[in-house]
C-alpha cells in the first residue's frame, strides 16, 4: 500500500486518509474517492490530499477483517458467538448467549504477531459474558493489507474464540443454621442474582442444622443439578464440617482453598456425578469473588484442576468487598 500526500488530480480510485470539510461538504477519512469527489476537490481550490492507494497483492480493510472474523469464527453459531457487518476496518464478535468466553491464548498472540496492522483484542480468557457482550474486535489498523500477511493470521484460527454456555439448569443451595444466629436471606439472594444471568434456576431452600450428619442427608436429597452449600460458620479447614458432610454424603472432595482474596475459604468437589461448591462467606455479597470463577466454570462444563486454580492466584487479587474488614490494611506496629 502506498501513503501520501499526492495532487488531487491524480486522486480519483485512492482512499481518502484524513476527513476533510470542502466547501461545506464533509467528506469522511476512508473514502473512495471518485471522478465527482475530484471534482469538487478542485472547484474548491484543494490541490493535494493524502490518501493510501492499493498495490497488487493488497486486501481493504473492511474485506481483511471480515476474512479474519470468519477464519476466527467459521461456524459463529455453533461458536455461540454472531458476526457484525464490516466497516472502518473493523469486525465484532458479540457472545449470542449467557456463559463464559473461552480462547486459545497461544493462537491469538499468534495472530498478533504476524502484523502491526492486522489485530484482534478480546476479553480476558475464561470471563463470564451475557448475551450480546462483546467478547472480541477484530480491526486492521490501516487502510490495506497484504494478502500473505492476512493469510497467515487467519491460518488455523478456527474456533481460537468461543462461548462455553452453562451446561446445567437447576441447583440447589443449602445453607446450614446455628442456635442464635439470625438468618438474613443475602446469600441465597445473591446466589439466585448470579444463577440468572447464567440462566440457572434455584430449587426451593435447604435449611438444616450446622451439624455433618444434617448435612450429609441434604447433599444426598438434593434435587438440583449443581449443589452449593453455604454454611452458617466459616469452614477452615479440608476436614471442617461442610467437607466432611461431603464424604459422608458418598462425594469427594476436588479443592479446598483458593489463591484469591476475597473467596479464599471456597472448597469444591463432586457427588453422585453433580458439582458441589462450598461457598465461602464473601458469596452472601453480589461483588466479584472467588466463588464467581469457580462456579462459573463449572455451570459451564469446563474441568478445574488443581493446576487451573493454583494460576488464579496472578489476577485473584479482587476488589474489596466495602462492609468486609480489611486485614491487609491495618497499620502494623514496629516488630509485627
Amino acid at each position: 500500500m502506498q501513503f501520501g500526500a499526492i495532487p488531487v488530480a491524480e486522486a480519483q480510485g485512492a482512499i481518502l486518509a484524513h476527513s476533510l470539510m470542502v466547501a461545506g461538504r464533509r467528506l469522511a477519512k476512508g473514502t473512495w474517492l471518485d471522478e465527482s469527489h475530484v471534482a469538487h476537490l478542485r472547484k474548491a481550490g484543494v490541490e493535494t490530499v493524502t490518501v493510501a492507494r492499493l498495490e497488487a497483492g493488497d486486501i481493504e480493510e473492511n474485506t481483511a477483517a471480515m476474512r479474519l472474523a470468519t477464519a476466527l469464527a467459521p461456524d459463529a453459531e455453533a461458536l455461540g458467538l454472531r458476526v457484525s457487518a464490516a466497516g472502518a476496518g473493523r469486525v465484532n464478535l458479540y457472545a449470542m448467549g449467557p456463559g463464559v468466553v473461552q480462547l486459545d491464548i497461544a493462537r491469538i498472540h499468534r495472530l498478533n504477531a504476524v502484523d502491526a496492522m492486522i489485530t484482534t483484542a478480546t476479553l480476558p480468557d475464561l470471563m463470564r459474558v451475557d448475551p450480546g457482550t462483546m467478547v472480541a474486535t477484530i480491526k486492521i489498523i490501516s487502510y490495506a493489507v497484504p494478502d500473505a500477511a492476512l493469510a497467515q493470521a487467519s491460518r488455523d484460527m478456527g474456533g481460537a474464540i468461543a462461548i462455553r454456555p452453562p451446561q446445567f439448569k437447576t441447583a440447589t443451595m443449602i445453607e446450614t443454621s446455628v442456635p442464635d444466629m439470625p438468618k438474613s436471606g443475602k446469600g441465597r439472594a445473591a446466589m439466585a442474582e448470579r444463577m440468572q444471568r447464567l440462566g440457572v434456576s434455584l430449587t426451593d431452600p435447604v435449611l438444616v442444622p450446622h451439624a455433618e450428619a444434617d448435612l450429609a442427608n441434604a447433599i444426598a436429597a438434593a434435587e438440583g443439578e449443581v449443589i452449593f452449600i453455604l454454611t452458617a460458620s466459616a469452614t477452615s479447614d479440608m476436614h471442617d464440617i461442610a467437607p466432611s458432610a461431603l464424604r459422608v454424603a458418598g462425594g469427594s472432595v476436588t479443592r479446598y482453598g483458593l489463591p484469591v482474596d476475597p473467596g479464599n475459604l471456597l472448597f469444591f468437589g463432586t457427588c453422585a456425578g453433580k458439582p458441589v461448591i462450598g461457598l465461602p462467606g464473601c458469596a452472601r455479597s453480589p461483588a466479584l469473588n472467588g466463588a464467581d470463577w469457580v462456579l462459573e466454570r463449572l455451570i459451564c462444563g469446563l474441568e478445574l484442576t488443581q493446576a487451573d486454580i493454583a494460576q488464579m492466584g496472578v489476577g485473584g487479587l479482587l476488589k474489596e468487598i466495602p462492609t468486609r474488614p480489611r486485614p491487609r490494611n491495618r497499620k502494623y506496629k514496629v516488630g509485627d
